[in-house]
């Protein structure tokens, strides 16, 4: 699934695309692309309809589309396989039309699994994001991130530190790509309980992250089965430079020992067992 350097990559490529823009026509080609839109589909088009496109923002892996002189913003989630591209002759996996009221190339929403979304919302209460996401914490590439009120928190969690990397209400935007390279970084075991590390250890880990996601940004993000694509269709090359992630059976990039694949959850973990030896309170598991 798309992580935040991914989504980041599409919404810088959606500004030049869209704002300035007044929507002239929407058309919904599979009704999954709403599926968690609140309202009818002809109330979805009627409402977007003659507005015009003034910003495209961000938080965690959620993007959304702000108009002038609206409260009424536009959500999208990529989920699995979910693309923005300009609108072309022969689109593939499109699932919703944006046409714009000048003579430029409409905007798709291309979702070949179809597990991405589109839903209108307005703004929550008391932070400025949209209300369906206000429970999503901040990510490390906000303006208003604060390093220290995280460490804390993390440090009261009772749970692997991976779990904590992948609580979207503590940090937003990593996923399983980026908490496994933060983690081999770091040198950290996965099910490493998030309150046994210090904080030296807490401002390293999370250091690791906001630097492997900047890096993966500034390739474009991570591709893997050409789910994942830019608006300009560009696969996203940080896939060549994993360190972790689908590397499992491999030798490791810092010492040579052969890389694990371990269960987590419904996901997998890949880490080195001597850079990331299992902590000595906790059981040992076999690997997948």
């Amino acid at each position: 699934m798309p992580e935040l350097p991914e989504v980041e990559t599409v919404r810088q490529g959606l500004e030049p695309l869209t704002i300035g823009r007044t929507i002239a026509q929407v058309s919904v080609k599979h009704p999954r692309a709403l599926r968690r839109n609140a309202g009818s589909t002809a109330a979805f088009k009627k409402s977007l309809t003659g507005k015009k496109i003034q910003k495209v923002s961000r938080r965690g892996k959620y993007l959304w589309f702000e108009f002038d002189d609206s409260h009424l913003l536009l959500v999208a989630h990529l989920g699995l396989s979910g693309q923005f591209r300009p609108t072309a002759k022969n689109v593939r996996h499109e699932r919703l039309r944006i046409n714009f009221a000048d003579d430029l190339p409409g905007l798709s929403f291309c979702d070949q699994r179809t597990f991405g979304a589109l839903y209108l919302d307005e703004w929550a209460a008391t932070t400025p994001v949209p209300s369906s996401i206000s429970h999503i914490a901040l990510d490390p590439f906000d303006s208003a991130f604060e390093l220290d009120p995280v460490i804390e928190r993390t440090r009261t969690k009772q749970v692997p530190i991976k779990a904590a990397l992948l609580d979207q209400t503590l940090i937003s935007g990593v996923g399983n790509i980026y908490a496994d390279e933060s983690l081999w970084r770091s040198k950290i075991h996965p099910l490493t309980r998030a309150s046994a590390l210090s904080r030296p250890r807490l401002r390293e880990l999370f250091q690791n992250v906001n630097d492997v996601m900047s890096e993966a940004l500034g390739s474009g993000g991570t591709t893997f089965d050409g789910l994942y694509v830019s608006v300009n269709g560009e696969s996203g090359a940080f896939s060549q430079r994993l360190d972790a992630y689908g590397r499992g059976g491999q030798a490791c990039r810092r010492c040579g020992k052969k890389m694990v694949r371990e269960k987590f959850a419904n996901r997998s973990s890949v880490r080195c067992p001597k850079c990331q030896p299992v902590p000595k309170s906790m059981p040992r598991r076999r690997a997948s």
